[in-house]
């Protein structure tokens, strides 16, 4: 007499904490499919945004600059659009270029489309704030209001979400950026702290939107 014996094995049988490892333990062949997709889009936005500068320098001299967001002008308001990928010197724009990639793939792992979201949402929210709130005669320009969405979103996603995925990206994204969040604040003359402040509750709107 032969007996055999089944052993089924299900996750329901696993506490809260490690059916969640599991969960990204079967994510990460789709994280490594994703990467050519989200080093694409990042690099094309990053290409993009270093031509605009380049071109600006060598042909228009800087004219470019003046299709950022004029506050509360009604040919300003094409800025809320064009700022985040207008900026001031080639200086402005390298100290901007790493956190925006990082911060942006870092919101790519949640989901691809979470970038475009995260991003549409910033930058109507940061750019409407700045129109709204910004100095009079004052032009406004750069990707900082999208980095602080980012930063803004990560942070508080986890929350929201309440997975552990998402708690260890927060946690990650506080211990490394999270000296970023004084930016919010009024610091020094020439940086545009408004589009900080409204990049960030942008951010945060998109999180929660999106859990």
């Amino acid at each position: 007499m032969e007996l055999k014996l089944n052993l089924i094995t299900t996750d329901t049988n696993l506490p809260a904490w490690a059916q969640e490892i599991n969960q990204i333990s079967e994510q990460l062949p789709d994280l490594e499919q994703n990467f050519e997709t989200q080093a694409t889009i990042l690099g094309g936005l990053l290409l993009l945004i270093w031509a605009l500068e380049i071109i600006d320098f060598l042909i228009f001299q800087g004219a470019l600059n003046r299709f950022g967001i004029r506050p509360r002008s009604l040919r300003g308001l094409s800025g809320i659009i064009l700022a985040p990928f207008l900026h001031g010197s080639f200086k402005h724009l390298a100290a901007n270029s790493m956190p925006l990639v990082t911060l942006g793939w870092l919101v790519m792992l949640q989901d691809v489309h979470y970038f475009f979201v995260v991003s549409a949402v910033t930058v109507l929210v940061s750019g409407l704030g700045v129109w709204l709130f910004g100095a009079t005669r004052s032009v406004h320009l750069g990707a900082s209001g999208l980095i602080f969405g980012y930063l803004g979103f990560l942070l508080l996603y986890g929350y929201f979400e309440r997975s552990l995925w998402t708690g260890m990206v927060s946690l990650f994204v506080g211990l490394f950026y999270g000296g970023l969040i004084w930016g919010i604040l009024p610091s020094r003359r020439g940086v545009s702290w408004l589009g900080h402040l409204f990049g960030f509750v942008g951010g945060i709107l998109a999180a929660h939107l999106l859990s």
